[in-house]
């Protein structure tokens, strides 16, 4: 599976940025990346006050390399980037080796 990582420091962040990047993950970017084409899953991943980070699973290689290819042009200018006050600080494909549903399951709802 064909994933992308993209991560910001928070190190420099304005002091509420974890809450404005929580509720900006829930009020517009879940909904941006539900059901995208090409996109098989994404999470939202943050240590307040250390980094943010957006992982990402594509159905293939070519949908991953288009997204990462646009996301990058515009990076610094994106609405994370815009949040944090700064540009990520990695945009590193990779590869998902394998992903497994608990017996929990899996909640596509921003919690």
């Amino acid at each position: 599976m064909n994933g992308l990582t993209v991560r910001w420091s928070l190190t420099d962040a304005p002091d509420d940025v974890d809450v404005r990047l929580r509720d900006y993950v829930h009020g517009t970017s879940h909904a941006r990346f539900t059901g995208m084409d090409g996109l098989a899953y994404k999470t939202w991943r943050s240590v307040p006050g250390q980094w943010f980070e957006g992982c990402y699973v594509f159905g293939s290689d070519e949908e991953r390399v288009s997204f990462q290819e646009t996301f990058t042009a515009t990076a610094a200018e994106s609405p994370g980037s815009q949040i944090i006050g700064s540009a990520p600080i990695l945009i590193e494909a990779c590869e998902v080796v394998a992903i497994a549903e608990g017996a929990h399951g899996f909640t596509p709802l921003p919690s």
